[in-house]
């Protein structure tokens, strides 16, 4: 099951005896554990009724006696145990044979020792397991998976970010203006905490406005103005490096290095390319726009920028703004205000088209080589 879905059984109050919730991303590993933990307990503090246990510090049986424990005048208990990855043998897993076990040849391992918890589980006991990553071929995640009760946290792809906090937005009684997503995710991605906080600043920044739009984004969380961001890559595209360069210092803060400047560069790079590869189609450019994540609106700006810029000078776009991400983030011995500045010659045709180097020795606006901007622009491209 999702974390979603885990979420909603225990809001529900129909919780399962046994979670086992596996994954790399312990946010939201944090997210569904604390629902289930409100469900059974509530959210007070460490009660008659809850134990928690570490792998790595305890023994599987202790874990399992107090599962096996009533319940002290309430309904359930709740028991907690965490880095299950901890007992996992170091071996790779055989195949085990009944009759093996039987002569008492193998030893039941913990894992084994939890599954077979897992078949007979106590009905007053909701015992939670949580786990980075187990090896899908161990018996105790093959029963998890053939009864349901395996959550998977493992983070949401790239290109899913922008519908994950658009779920997160509405769980608070708000909705993402077109595009938004995308561009949260590319300014304070890809930690999901930190995605999530944003929605949570957000959220009680609008007060009882039911939409968070660009002017909510560049005034809590950016600091620059979509609008502004849109003149900057105008003036770029008309090749006026001058109004590029005014525009920069405008909007400019030297406590951020400019990086959520450059993630919202990249993100109105990526409508650009939307738009242009959905009018290719044949969609309006109303569709289009929305095809891109942007307001229909918006339609006759992308327009007139799309003529200006090819595809191709939009790709060079982006490896340019990879490469800038790379040197801001220590890739550059050079000024942010240096790095960024360069990047404007560079994609103003001003420094000798692709092969300018707005970290000083990329061709592709970074610092750190062929590689690291390679590396850079594939990120940047996801």
């Amino acid at each position: 099951m999702t974390p979603e879905q885990a979420t909603q059984e225990a809001r529900s109050g129909e919780l399962r005896p046994v979670y086992l919730v596996l994954g790399e991303e312990r946010y939201l590993q944090s997210i569904v554990l604390g629902e289930l933990r409100k469900a059974v307990v509530g959210p007070g503090a460490l009660g008659l009724n809850e134990d928690h246990f570490d792998a790595g510090d305890s023994d599987v049986e202790a874990a399992l006696s107090a599962a096996r424990t009533l319940p002290m005048m309430a309904k359930r208990r709740f028991v907690v145990v965490r880095s299950v990855e901890r007992w996992e043998p170091k071996a790779e897993p055989k195949t085990e044979g009944k009759a093996e076990r039987a002569a008492g040849k193998s030893k039941v391992l913990p894992l084994d020792r939890l599954t077979e918890y897992a078949a007979n589980p106590s009905p007053t006991t909701t015992l939670v397991l949580l786990s980075g990553k187990l090896d899908a071929r161990r018996r105790l995640v093959l029963a998890a998976k053939k009864e349901g009760f395996v959550v998977e946290c493992d983070p949401p792809p790239r290109n899913g970010l922008g519908a994950w906090l658009g779920r997160r937005a509405r769980e608070r009684g708000k909705t993402l203006a077109p595009g938004i997503g995308e561009l949260l995710a590319e300014i304070a991605g890809p930690e999901l905490s930190r995605l999530d906080d944003a929605i949570e600043r957000l959220s009680l920044y609008v007060g009882d406005a039911a939409e968070i739009d660009d002017d909510a984004v560049a005034s809590c969380i950016v600091g620059v103005k979509a609008s502004s961001v849109w003149e900057l890559t105008a003036a770029v595209g008309r090749r006026d490096l001058g109004a590029a360069l005014a525009t920069l210092a405008s909007v400019y803060d030297p406590k951020d290095r400019g990086l959520p400047l450059v993630g919202t560069l990249a993100w109105s790079t990526r409508q650009l390319i939307k738009f242009q590869a959905a009018t290719a189609r044949g969609l309006s450019p109303q569709d289009a726009a929305r095809h891109a994540g942007a307001p229909p609106f918006k339609a006759g700006d992308l327009a007139t920028q799309s003529k200006a810029l090819g595809s191709k000078e939009l790709q060079r776009w982006l490896l340019t703004i990879a490469g800038v991400d790379l040197a801001l983030k220590g890739g550059s011995k050079r000024s942010p205000l240096a790095v960024l500045e360069a990047a404007l010659i560079t994609l103003s045709g001003r420094g000798g088209g692709s092969r300018a180097s707005a970290g000083g020795k990329s061709s592709a606006g970074g610092a750190g080589g062929k590689d690291r901007a390679g590396a850079g622009a594939g990120r940047a491209g996801a």
